[in-house]
């Protein structure tokens, strides 16, 4: 079967505005919010629950025969195509008011993502991505995506979420990246990884990723000239230990400084 990438790509934006619906009246208004966690703290909003709905719609209707895996309604269908959805990827960021949070859109094929879409309504960037190219639109202008090209460790620029995801076992490995590398900035969620894909960091690396907090970003990155891959050099699109880099280079000193620490 061959793959119709206009039309996936079509779908990615579609699917993007619909969700944009959603999320962008509840922004920065007074939410209600669940935790999912027992212990601990992972919110979960309105917003959330009624993106991924308006987005399973969007995919759904171009393309019923695929299989869909989303962060608040779980798995549907079974294909060798799987949409994979975070309808807000940075809830912590959204229910504080920071445009950090984004919309994420995977597709894979056989289990590798091969496309995918960045979105953040609020400032109006999207990053999207589909074989042969990674892209970034905005305000009706769009241009190609080109990381850094840093091949060392020394002058990089690294993002995470919060040093506090290397918790036990995977604190050293943290502190080994932070003592390699000039700049550590945090918070950024997934639009740490889409700088990367824009030149503008070197390295992004967090642990105990789901399949779809990764799986959108993977084509971003490899498109625009990075590198991503689990911790032990595994494909990170279901998730998992997760190191991107600008280059495949800098890749490679990144997974043999994490194996040694």
């Amino acid at each position: 079967m061959t793959l119709d990438l206009a039309k996936i790509e079509a779908t990615l934006l579609a699917a993007a505005d619909a969700a944009a619906t959603r999320t962008l009246p509840l922004f920065r208004t007074t939410l209600d919010i669940d935790n999912k966690y027992q212990v601990g703290f992972d919110p979960v909003t309105e917003a959330d629950r009624s993106a991924e709905t308006a987005i399973r719609a969007v995919i759904s209707e171009a393309f019923p025969d695929h299989a869909i895996i989303g962060e608040e309604w779980g798995s549907e269908g079974d294909s060798e195509y799987t949409w994979i959805i975070d309808p807000v990827d940075g809830t912590r960021a959204f229910i504080s008011g920071a445009p950090v949070w984004g919309t994420l859109i995977g597709f894979a094929q056989n289990g590798v993502a091969i496309a995918g879409l960045m979105s953040q309504p609020f400032i109006g960037e999207t990053f999207i991505a589909v074989p042969g190219r990674s892209t970034y639109q905005r305000g009706g202008v769009t241009t190609a995506n080109r990381t850094s090209g840093q091949t060392e460790l020394a002058p990089s620029k690294v993002f995470t979420t919060t040093p506090n995801l290397f918790h036990g076992e995977h604190w050293g490995k943290w502190q080994a990246v932070e003592a390699a590398t000039r700049l550590q900035r945090f918070g950024m969620d997934c639009y740490g990884y889409a700088l990367l894909a824009a030149g503008q960091a070197d390295l992004v690396i967090e642990p105990r990723l789901q399949t779809y907090d990764i799986a959108a970003l993977v084509p971003i990155i490899r498109e625009a000239g990075g590198a991503i891959a689990c911790w032990d050099g595994s494909e990170p699109t279901a998730g998992g230990n997760v190191v991107a880099a600008a280059t495949p280079e800098l890749l490679k000193k990144a997974l043999e400084l994490i194996a040694t620490a």
